[in-house]
């Protein structure tokens, strides 16, 4: 499957599903909208699914580990070498989004897009377009053709989980240096400078904050990203992990998959898939609003609304993971509840 073949065969997720879940929504024996930003997730996946008989038992969160170049510029806490260690406590099902996501009873999925070293974990899915990225600052992270392998890549991973049945999916990255790419990429894509959307990542000091500020700003004025060209984006100052998210959310969009998204790092790629294929963006959840500075922008530049906003950060798919059980307890008001007729009370009308 060719990622223009994914391209041109995705179309916008089904209305009339979506209607008839809000028409279900507000004849539930309940104050109207009084879930929020559940009820609005719940309606989005009647139209990704087609069908106001929704179904999310089956839930999966893939996780893209890569490893990326520019962490030679000193703009991370930590080694690359973390990359491949929690990428094998993924696989082992012992990291945190693992812990969180037994008790939201889903499957953590790591893929290994591009991770530098080797791994040994047989429950880490091998899909390595690349040791790792190059160093943006001196050269694009990656090629164009590499960077579409990663999308392509992204798309398979979609296929495999619909083949596995899950109807729902979550994501989330693991990748040292992909807070400085994410924030490159969403400097571009939101036409913002790089000392707005740029964090302290997983903890640095203001020394080499600065330092990751100013890698970023002359990394974008030597690679020229185009603003319009989400693969161009992602190609210059962007990962394989960015790239893989990308592929997997126009992947789960030509499957017909919700799909969660967590924090920064998953946003910025949803952002470069949209500007890929804008319909994408019909098959997307947010699961919170990240700490990152440009954690609310990117949201709001996708149109979507976070149903959790509790200051997390901590990247993996954990914010997937929070959100499945909320909307578990959604779904059993909506497929469960009695309705006012039913129950003989008058409905409640929308305020004027």
């Amino acid at each position: 499957m060719t990622l223009q073949n994914v391209i041109d065969s995705i179309k916008e997720p089904d209305q009339e599903a979506a209607d008839l879940a809000r028409r279900r929504w507000d004849s539930v024996a309940k104050p109207l909208n009084s879930l929020g930003a559940l009820e609005r997730d719940l309606v989005r996946i009647a139209g990704v699914q087609g069908t106001p008989r929704i179904s999310i038992g089956s839930k999966a969160i893939v996780v893209m580990c890569a490893d990326n170049g520019i962490v030679e510029e000193g703009v991370t806490q930590t080694g690359q070498e973390v990359t491949a260690i929690v990428a094998e406590h993924m696989g082992d099902g012992t990291s945190c989004v693992c812990r969180m996501a037994a008790v939201a009873g889903a499957k953590v999925v790591p893929v290994d897009i591009g991770i530098a070293g080797e791994t040994s974990s047989p429950g880490i899915l091998r899909m390595k377009v690349a040791c790792g990225t190059r160093n943006f600052l001196k050269e694009p992270a990656m090629s164009r053709r590499e960077t579409v392998q990663a999308l392509e890549t992204g798309i398979a991973v979609a296929g495999e989980m619909s083949r596995r049945g899950f109807a729902l999916l979550g994501s989330g990255e693991m990748g040292i240096g992909n807070t400085t790419t994410s924030s490159a990429v969403l400097s571009v894509l939101l036409e913002q400078p790089p000392s707005r959307v740029t964090g302290r990542g997983a903890g640095l000091d203001t020394t080499s904050y600065r330092r990751k500020i100013s890698v970023i700003e002359e990394g974008i004025r030597l690679r020229r990203p185009d603003k319009g060209d989400g693969i161009d984006v992602l190609s210059k100052v962007g990962g394989l992990d960015l790239a893989g998210l990308a592929g997997l959310y126009l992947g789960c969009a030509y499957y017909g998959i919700p799909v969660v998204l967590d924090g920064l790092i998953c946003a910025a790629a949803a952002l470069a898939a949209v500007r890929i294929c804008p319909a994408v963006g019909g098959y997307l959840l947010a699961s919170h609003v990240s700490a990152e500075p440009a954690g609310a922008m990117a949201l709001e530049a996708l149109g979507l609304e976070p149903a959790i906003n509790a200051g997390m950060c901590l990247g993996e798919g954990t914010g997937a993971a929070a959100l499945f059980p909320l909307l578990d307890m959604a779904f059993a008001v909506y497929d469960g509840m009695s309705t006012f007729g039913e129950m003989q009370v008058e409905q409640y009308q929308p305020l004027k």
